[in-house]
């Protein structure tokens, strides 16, 4: 069973080098809205809401070189707020309105859902995109619900949730990495 999941992780991975170029370009697009002082939300459910947290953690800290900290909020990470909002607009809400509260025209949501159909997560990239934010989706196979909402996607097309988030997890880093590049910042 393990060297199923291995040999699943490295089509899926081989397959991924395809999206280079789009990767690139989301660090490229990254760097010129957080230079100029703007702002990146995140956000997903269970794994994803950690992938979230993760993009969010290397942004504001640093991803391998030192770097000035960078605008970035993931949002299910405010238990407090997302607890009430919950409590008095109902979970399809927790991201929307925080996307309401802290995104500004310009800035960018990074939406992760493994599977594409997660209501609180495509109403965040719809409220998102009425906002005039750049909406990013990574998902598992499309089409699906959130990448319709967004603006720009990376599909992974993988037999598991497991591999799905792995593959995430690469494009997270990539991005980073891209960032950190079109910032100037030494590797």
């Amino acid at each position: 069973m393990i060297e199923e999941r291995f040999v699943a992780l490295a089509t899926t991975m081989r397959d991924l080098t395809t999206l280079a170029p789009r990767i690139e370009a989301w660090g490229r697009h990254l760097a010129e809205v957080l230079g100029a002082g703007g702002r990146l939300l995140a956000c997903g459910n269970g794994g994803s809401a950690a992938e979230a947290q993760h993009l969010t953690g290397e942004l504001v800290g640093r991803f391998v070189s030192d770097r000035q900290p960078l605008s970035a909020i993931a949002l299910h990470a405010d238990t407090s707020a997302a607890t009430a909002i919950v409590n008095d607009y109902g979970d399809h809400e927790v991201f929307a309105r925080q996307v309401r509260a802290h995104g500004r025209p310009g800035d960018v949501l990074v939406s992760l859902s493994t599977s594409g159909r997660s209501q609180n997560v495509c109403a965040a990239a719809k409220t998102a995109h009425e906002l005039g934010l750049t909406t990013w989706a990574l998902t598992g196979p499309g089409p699906n619900a959130l990448t319709s909402a967004s603006d720009d996607a990376v599909m992974i097309d993988a037999p598991s949730t497991g591999t799905v988030q792995e593959a995430h997890l690469a494009v997270i880093h990539g991005l980073c990495a891209a960032l950190d590049e079109a910032l100037g910042v030494p590797t």
